[in-house]
């Protein structure tokens, strides 16, 4: 036959003060939940609006400050171009897509971005698509 446990003095006091907090306890899956969605969450920048000099400063700073925070995904929205005004420009074809194409090459061109970046590649069709790009970051 099994001996009953008894609980001693120190055991019932913990177990008292463990129920008075309880209201601060989540459950397991939600603490998992959160972290994995703090873990997973890739940071974005939209240039949409932005001059070439000025998506190039944006995206230079975005790159450098979340590599030096270790994330190791992020994701550039350039858009794909089909709504500027060039076609009023005869010098100019209605087909550029400046941002599309220019900041995977000045990426490319930047040494101290070259450092950071294992790859780049188009983002899928919900994350835009086309007109974006992820930026997978090297480990620290």
């Amino acid at each position: 036959m099994k001996k009953k446990y008894t609980a001693s003095f120190k055991d019932k006091k913990d177990w008292l003060n463990f129920t008075k907090q309880i209201d601060n306890i989540r459950p397991k899956e939600e603490d998992l939940l959160q972290k994995n969605t703090e873990i997973n969450r890739v940071p974005k920048l939209d240039l949409h609006g932005f001059s070439l000099g000025e998506s190039n400063e944006k995206v230079k700073k975005f790159i450098i400050e979340f590599s030096n925070r270790g994330y190791k995904k992020l994701l550039v929205i350039t858009g794909k171009g089909l709504r500027s005004k060039s076609q009023d420009n005869p010098y100019v074809s209605d087909k550029l897509n400046v941002l599309k194409n220019s900041v995977p090459e000045f990426i490319n061109n930047d040494e101290d971005l070259k450092k950071k970046i294992n790859k780049m590649s188009t983002a899928n069709i919900k994350d835009g698509g086309e007109g974006a790009i992820y930026i997978f970051l090297k480990n620290k």
